[in-house]
C-alpha cells in the first residue's frame, strides 16, 4: 500500500480533530454524555465565561445608545448615563462587574482545562482556539479601559503604549520597528487623543467582536463534536446525559451566578474602587494623578514590570505567550497530576500578585 501523501495526512489530521460527521441531532443531543469524576466541576467554568460574555454583549449594546466616542464628550456621556438615565448606573455596573467575572472565570477555565489535560489529541485545535480567545479577551479589557476617557483610563493607556517604544529598543534589526508601528497604528498620532479613542472604540465594538464570534464559534463547535475531555488519569466510571441532565445543571449554575452579579451591580458601584481624581474627566494640561494602574486582571504583568528589568519581563512574556500555543505538544506525555501542580502554581501566582501585589511592591521598594 502506498504511503499517504501530504494532503492526505493533512486531511486526516483535520477530520480527526473536527469530525463533521457528528453534526447530527443524535450525536449532539440524544447520545452525548459527560464524564462524572472529582474534577467535573471544571466543566462548568467554560459555561460561566459564556454567560458573562453574553451579558457583556447585551449591556454593551445598551451602553452604545448613550456613549459618545469623542474626546470632548465621552466622559460627560458616561456621567449623563450614570446620573440621569433611569437604571443607567446599574447598567454600567453590571457591564463592568460582568467583565471582571468573565476574565476571572476565563483564567479559572484555562487553569482547569490545563489540569485536566483537555488539550490532548484530538483536542489540540480546541486548545489553540481557546488561547486565541484568552488573548482576545484581554484585548477587550485593554481597549475598553480607555473608553470612559477619564484620568486613569487615558494615563494608563499612555503607559502601555509607551512600553511598546521601550520594547523596540531591545529588538534586533527590522524587528525593532514592529512595536513602533503597532503603537502608531493604535495611537493614530504622536500622542493619545481623539484618533486613539476612535481606533480603540472601533477595535472594541467592531473588530474584536467579529474575531471573537468566529473563533468562539469554532471553539464551541469543536467542544460539542469532540465531547468533554476525560479529565482524570483513570477513565471515568460514571457518565450523565448531556441533555437534559448536564444542561439543567449548567443553567442552575448560570442562575446562581447571574443573581450574584445582579446583587453586586445593584449594591456596589464598580467605580467606587477608584478614588478621586482618577475617575475625573481627562485633562491634558493637568498633572498626572497618583495611583495610575491597569485593571486588576493585568496586575500579573504590571507589578513584575514595576519590580524587574523590562528586558526580563519582555523575554518572559514572549516565551510564555509562545509556550501557551505549544502546550499540546510540550506536555503531550505529562500526567494530569503534574499538570495539576503546574495549574495550582499558576493560580497561586495570580492570586498572590493580584491581592498582595501592591504590598509586595512596597516591601521590595521600601527595602531597596
Amino acid at each position: 500500500m502506498p504511503s499517504p501523501t501530504a494532503w492526505e495526512r493533512i486531511g486526516r489530521f483535520f477530520r480527526e480533530r473536527f469530525p463533521v460527521e457528528k453534526l447530527s441531532y443524535d450525536e449532539l443531543v440524544r447520545k452525548k454524555t459527560v464524564p462524572i469524576h472529582r474534577r467535573s466541576w471544571g466543566y462548568y467554568t467554560g459555561g460561566l465565561v459564556l454567560l458573562f460574555l453574553l451579558i457583556q454583549v447585551v449591556t454593551g449594546i445598551f451602553l452604545l445608545f448613550y456613549y459618545e466616542p469623542t474626546a470632548t464628550d465621552a466622559s460627560s456621556s458616561i456621567e449623563y448615563l450614570t446620573h440621569y438615565v433611569p437604571n443607567g448606573e446599574f447598567l454600567r455596573n453590571i457591564h463592568a462587574w460582568s467583565a471582571s467575572f468573565m476574565i476571572g472565570f476565563l483564567l479559572l477555565h484555562f487553569l482547569t482545562t490545563l489540569a485536566m489535560k483537555s488539550f490532548e489529541r484530538p483536542r489540540e485545535l480546541t486548545w489553540l482556539a481557546g488561547v486565541l480567545l484568552l488573548f482576545l479577551t484581554f484585548t477587550f479589557g485593554f481597549t475598553g479601559y480607555l473608553l470612559p476617557w477619564n484620568q486613569i483610563a487615558v494615563n494608563a493607556t499612555k503607559v502601555v503604549l509607551q512600553s511598546l517604544v521601550q520594547a523596540s529598543t531591545f529588538l534586533p534589526g527590522g524587528l525593532a520597528r514592529l512595536p513602533l508601528d503597532v503603537r502608531l497604528a493604535l495611537q493614530g498620532g504622536e500622542s493619545v487623543g481623539q484618533p486613539t479613542l476612535s481606533r480603540f472604540f472601533a477595535i472594541h465594538v467592531v473588530l474584536l467582536p467579529v474575531l471573537l464570534a468566529i473563533i468562539l464559534g469554532f471553539h464551541l463547535l469543536s467542544v460539542q463534536l469532540l465531547g468533554m475531555s476525560q479529565g482524570v488519569d483513570t477513565p471515568a466510571k460514571r457518565y450523565e446525559r448531556f441533555f437534559p441532565s448536564y444542561i439543567l445543571k449548567d443553567l442552575s449554575v448560570w442562575t446562581v451566578a447571574f443573581f450574584v452579579l445582579f446583587f453586586l451591580a445593584l449594591s456596589i458601584p464598580f467605580a467606587s474602587f477608584l478614588p478621586y481624581p482618577l475617575t475625573e474627566p481627562f485633562y491634558a494640561l493637568g498633572p498626572t494623578p497618583a495611583g495610575i494602574k491597569p485593571e486588576w486582571y493585568f496586575y500579573f504583568v504590571y507589578y513584575p514590570l514595576e519590580l524587574l528589568p523590562f528586558p526580563v519581563i519582555l523575554a518572559g512574556m514572549t516565551v510564555i505567550m509562545i509556550g501557551l500555543f505549544l502546550i499540546p505538544w510540550m506536555f503531550r506525555k505529562s500526567s494530569r497530576r503534574a499538570l495539576t501542580a503546574l495549574a495550582v502554581a499558576g493560580a497561586l501566582y495570580l492570586l498572590i500578585i493580584t491581592i498582595f501585589g501592591h504590598d509586595i511592591y512596597q516591601l521590595v521598594r521600601g527595602g531597596s
